[in-house]
C-alpha cells in the first residue's frame, strides 16, 4: 500500500509537530517522512494498512476536539491533540503506534548522530580472513529442483539449539546438515544500523508481538546463528532451585552435578568471562555505586564476548566478531567438523513414516526440496517449533504442544544525570543486580543506541526534544520477570506463529516492583530524573514520585514491556500426556524427531537461557548419538542378511 500525498501530508504535520527545533536537532522534516515510508516499506502490508489507520483515527480527534483536519490545525493545536490522545488511557496506544516508527525514522540520520556526539558510521572490514569450513556453507538457491539432499541428522535451526548439537554430532563422525530460513552474515554486512541491521537479521523486522491484555514484542533472530547473533551475549547456568522443580517433576537426569560438564564444556567453548572496566563504562560503576549505597548485591555479567570492546551494537551484530554467537563459534567448528549447512531453506514439512520421522521437505528459491534422514532435530526456537508442527499435525497427543509459553517480561527505565555518560561507547548489557533474584526480580543494564532509545521513550515536543540532546548524560537499565503467567503460540492464518500472552497480577505487581527498585537505584546513583514507560509516570523527579508509582493500581496495558526468553511451548516431561517430549528430547508420539531449543525448556528459568539451552543440546547430543549408532547397526544387520 503507498501512502497517498494527502497521508504524506498528515505524516509531515506530525513529524513537524512530535520533532520541532531543538537546541542542538534540527526539526524532522519532509526527509524524515521518506525515511519513515521507507521503514514502513520493509513490514507486511497489514502492518502499512494499519499504520494508515491510526493516522485517520489522529484526523478524527482533531476534527472532534478542534473541529478541523489535523493537517490544518496550527503547530500549538496540533500538539494539544497529540497531548489529549496521550493523556488517555485508551487512546495512548495509538500516540505510542504513530511516533514510534517516527522517532526511529528521525533519529536513524547521519546529522542527528553527529549533534549527539554518537559514531554513525561503522567502518567495516574489506575482506573476511580465509576458512577452509566457508566451503561447507552452501546458499539454497544455488541447488535445484529434485537436488534431495541425504544424511544421518537434518538440524532445522541454528541457533543456541541446533548448532551445539550438530557440533557434538560431527565430531562424532555423523553426517550432519544444518538448516537455515535466513542468511549467513558476517562482519562485511554489519553496518552498525540498528533498524536496518533489524530489518535483516531479526524476524518480521523486529516486530513479532504476543497480544493479550498488552502487546508484548518477542525479537527473535532470522540467520545463520539464529537469536544468539542478536542478543547481549550474557551467560548463565540456570539457578539450582530451578533444577529442583524438574525433578520434583521427574526429569531426574537434570541435576547441577548432570549438567555441570555440558555447561563447563560450553563456557570454554564460548570463552564466557565478564568484560573489562573500560567496557563496562560509567553505567556499571554508577550502578554499583548506587548498590553499594542501598546495600544490594551486584556484579559485572558473565558473557561470551572475550576481547570486546564495547561498542554497544551486540544486539545489531557484533563489529568485531568478539561476541561468541554461534555463528562464530559453534556453526565454523560443525562446519570444520565435516557437517553441511544449507542457508535460505524454510523447512515446512516433516516427513514421517510409521510413527518415525525420515526427513523434512522445504521451500529454497522457489523450489521444493526433499531432505532425507535418519533422525531429524527441530531447534527452530520456542515460536517457530511449534508452529512447524502444528502445521504438520505432529507431536501433539498431549494437547500440550503451543502451550505452557514463558517470556521473562521486561521494561527498562532511564536515568538523565549531571554528567557525561557516553553511553553508545559501553557494554549494552555487562552489569547486574541480583540482589533480588530468589524473589523473581532479576535487573540488568540495558542501554541501546540513539535512535532505539528515542523510540522507546515517551514523550513528544519541545521537552522530549530537550532530553533526546542529552543522550550522552544518560543510560537504561533494564529488568525483567522469572513469570508465573503462561501464553501460548498457535498458527495465524498466514501460517505463522499467533502468539498469546497474558499478563497476571501476581507478575503485574512484579513489574511495578521492579520499577520502583529500579529508579531508587538511579536516584541513589545521583540521577535527576528517571524516566518510565508507565502510563501516568513518565517522568520520576524525587523519591516521593516513587512512592506514588508503588501505590498505584497499575494495569497491564499500561506499561510498555518487550520479552526477549520464550521458553516452553514443547516443554520436556516424563507424562506422554502433560508434555511433548521425553527428557532425552525425543517427541513421545514421532520417534526419532528431536526438539532441541529453547521450546523444550519445562519451565521459566529466571535468568537469560542461552547457556541452559546450549548445556541441554549437548547433553541431548549423547542419546542422538546412541540412537543414531543403532539405527547404523540394524542397517547393517539388514544389509548383511
Amino acid at each position: 500500500m503507498e501512502f497517498s500525498s494527502n497521508d504524506l501530508a498528515r505524516l509531515l504535520a506530525l513529524a513537524e509537530t512530535a520533532l520541532p527545533v531543538g537546541r542542538l536537532l534540527p526539526a524532522a522534516d519532509a526527509t524524515t517522512v521518506q525515511r519513515l515510508c521507507a521503514l514502513l516499506a520493509s513490514f507486511s502490508p497489514e502492518v502499512r494498512d494499519g499504520y494508515r489507520r491510526l493516522l485517520l483515527a489522529l484526523d478524527a480527534e482533531a476534527w472532534v476536539s478542534a473541529g478541523r483536519p489535523f493537517l490544518k490545525l496550527s503547530p500549538q493545536q496540533r500538539l494539544v491533540v497529540l497531548e489529549r490522545l496521550d493523556g488517555r488511557e485508551l487512546t495512548r496506544l495509538l500516540v505510542r503506534g504513530l511516533l514510534t516508527p517516527l522517532k526511529l525514522a528521525y533519529f536513524d540520520d547521519p546529522r542527528v548522530y553527529e549533534q549527539l556526539g554518537c559514531r554513525y558510521h561503522l567502518e567495516r572490514p574489506a575482506a573476511l580472513e580465509r576458512a577452509r569450513w566457508r566451503s561447507q556453507l552452501v546458499d539454497a538457491s544455488t541447488l535445484g529442483a529434485g537436488d534431495d539432499l541425504e544424511c544421518d541428522v537434518v538440524i532445522v535451526g541454528t541457533g543456541a539449539g541446533g548448532a551445539p548439537l550438530a557440533h557434538a554430532l560431527a565430531e562424532r563422525g555423523h553426517a550432519v546438515l544444518l538448516l537455515e530460513e535466513g542468511a549467513h552474515h558476517t562482519r562485511l554486512d554489519f553496518n552498525g544500523r540498528p533498524v536496518e541491521m533489524m530489518q535483516r537479521m531479526y524476524r518480521n523486522s523486529g516486530a513479532t508481538v504476543a497480544l493479550g491484555n498488552t502487546a508484548i514484542p518477542i525479537p527473535v533472530g532470522r540467520g545463520v546463528g539464529g537469536t544468539t547473533l542478536i542478543n547481549s551475549g550474557t551467560c548463565f547456568r540456570v539457578p539450582e532451585k530451578v533444577l529442583q522443580s524438574w525433578r520434583q517433576e521427574g526429569l531426574t537426569g537434570f541435576g547441577s552435578n548432570t549438567l555441570a560438564p555440558h555447561y563447563a564444556a560450553a563456557e570454554a567453548m564460548l570463552q564466557v568471562g565478564p568484560s573489562s572496566a573500560a567496557a563496562l563504562g560509567r553505567p556499571a560503576e554508577l550502578i554499583a555505586e548506587a548498590c553499594d549505597k542501598l546495600g544490594y548485591s551486584h556484579h559485572p555479567l558473565q558473557r561470551n564476548a572475550p576481547g570486546c570492546d564495547g561498542q554497544g551494537l551486540c544486539c545489531f551484530g557484533c563489529p568485531t566478531d568478539a561476541k561468541q554467537s554461534t555463528n562464530v563459534s559453534y556453526v565454523p567448528a560443525a562446519l570444520a567438523a565435516g557437517a553441511m549447512c544449507v542457508t535460505g531453506f524454510r523447512v515446512d514439512e516433516v516427513l514421517t513414516q510409521n510413527h518415525r520421522a525420515i526427513g523434512v521437505i522445504g521451500e529454497a528459491a522457489g523450489r521444493r526440496i526433499r531432505v532425507s534422514a535418519r533422525v531429524v532435530v527441530l531447534a527452530c526456537g520456542t515460536l517457530m517449533t511449534p508452529t512447524l508442527l502444528l502445521k504438520n499435525g505432529l507431536a501433539n497427543r498431549s494437547g500440550e504442544l503451543g502451550r505452557n509459553l514463558s517470556i521473562h517480561p521486561a521494561s527498562a527505565a532511564l536515568g538523565l544525570f549531571g554528567e557525561r555518560i557516553d553511553p553508545s561507547r559501553t557494554v549494552p548489557q555487562g552489569y547486574a543486580i541480583d540482589h533480588f533474584t530468589n524473589e523473581g526480580l532479576y535487573f540488568e543494564g540495558g542501554t541501546v543506541p540513539p535512535d532505539l532509545t528515542a523510540g522507546s521513550i515517551s514523550g513528544f515536543g519541545p521537552a522530549y526534544m530537550e532530553l533526546m540532546e542529552q543522550f550522552d548524560r544518560t543510560f537504561n537499565f533494564g529488568f525483567m520477570v522469572k513469570d508465573c503467567s503462561r501464553g501460548s503460540v498457535g498458527l495465524a492464518p498466514d501460517g505463522g506463529p499467533r502468539i498469546r500472552y497474558w499478563l497476571n497480577r501476581a507478575d503485574l505487581a512484579q513489574v511495578r516492583r521492579g520499577f520502583a527498585i529500579l529508579s531508587r537505584v538511579f536516584f541513589a546513583a545521583g540521577a535527576r530524573e528517571v524516566h518510565l514507560p508507565v502510563w501516568g509516570f513518565p517522568r520520576l523527579q524525587s523519591l516521593a514520585d516513587v512512592d506514588r508509582l508503588e501505590r498505584a493500581d497499575i494495569a497491564a496495558r499500561h506499561v510498555d514491556l518487550s520479552a526477549y526468553h520464550p521458553l516452553g511451548t514443547a516443554r520436556m516431561g516424563v507424562d506422554p500426556f502433560k508434555s511433548v517430549v521425553d527428557a532425552d528430547h525425543e517427541a513421545h508420539d514421532v520417534h526419532n524427531l528431536y526438539i532441541c531449543d529453547g521450546s523444550a525448556v519445562p519451565s521459566s528459568l529466571g535468568v537469560n537461557p542461552m547457556m541452559t539451552i546450549i548445556a541441554m543440546s549437548l547433553r541431548a547430543s549423547e542419546g542422538v548419538h546412541r540412537r543414531l549408532e543403532r539405527l547404523s547397526a540394524r542397517a547393517s544387520r539388514r544389509g548383511a542378511a
